[in-house]
């Protein structure tokens, strides 16, 4: 319990994940479409039901299997450049939770967060470039500027998390890791919302909309749960993320 679930996995050889995976279809059989993706594995020893030994493989298989992790865990966190669509800095997508086939993207909302919900019920708008593209600096100041009326479009909430560049969470003095409607945001005199990102207080009148960053680089992660699917909404693409912006 104390080595996060990703690490466990990438540490993985072949042989440990492979033998992993055929005792846990053992509890969790394919489901028929799968029957093409079981059919290539059974190509290696991989059977629904069966141990796998991976000892028994052809030397040149065998070989080629090793070199499995490493390609695949490349290949799983490239697949964010595809994995939705990228609006002012912020990558999406709008098929989490039903997967069907798409085994990529499976492992990697798996990789990233364990498991996601449908976008019915949540979408995760996860930004690590600034609206001009450049990656985060724990050394600058941000700003995330919402119109009056123009927040998160939600029937239940939404909040704005903060990451390493590991997906984990940053110690900060004030253990906040999240800003969000729960934190009593204040309002512009116009209506419009601020939200100030940057590893030092903007000032005790302003930390209700602050979300303490590191002094490295970070990620951001927007939560949008029950999202509203009639305009402005964010699954029909009528309602547009703001670029999160370096403070003037």
């Amino acid at each position: 319990m104390t080595t996060p679930v990703r690490a466990q996995v990438n540490r993985m050889n072949a042989a440990a994940y492979f033998t992993l995976l055929a005792a846990l279809m053992k509890d969790n059989p394919p489901a028929e479409a799968d029957a093409a993706m079981v059919a290539n594995l059974a190509r290696i020893g991989i059977v629904p039901g069966q141990d796998f030994d991976m000892s028994k493989l052809d030397p040149a298989a065998a070989k080629g299997l090793e070199r499995a992790p490493g390609e695949a865990q490349v290949k799983i966190m490239e697949h964010m450049k595809a994995a939705g669509t990228e609006e002012n800095g912020w990558m999406f997508a709008t098929k989490t939770g039903l997967y069907g086939t798409d085994y990529v993207q499976r492992a990697l909302i798996t990789a990233i967060g364990l498991g996601a919900n449908r976008p019915q019920d949540a979408v995760y708008p996860t930004s690590e470039t600034d609206g001009a593209g450049k990656p985060y600096d724990g050394a600058k100041k941000y700003v995330v500027h919402f119109d009056k009326g123009q927040t998160p479009p939600v029937n239940a909430f939404w909040s704005i998390t903060m990451y390493n560049d590991e997906y984990f969470f940053v110690n900060n003095p004030l253990n906040k890791y999240t800003v969000s409607p729960r934190n009593n945001l204040k309002t512009n005199d116009d209506g419009s919302v601020d939200l100030y990102i940057q590893h030092d207080s903007p000032g005790k009148d302003k930390e209700a909309n602050w979300l303490p960053a590191p002094a490295e680089r970070f990620i951001l992660m927007l939560r949008m749960y029950w999202p509203k699917e009639k305009e402005p909404s964010i699954i029909d693409g009528s309602w547009k993320i703001p670029p999160v912006k370096p403070a003037p």
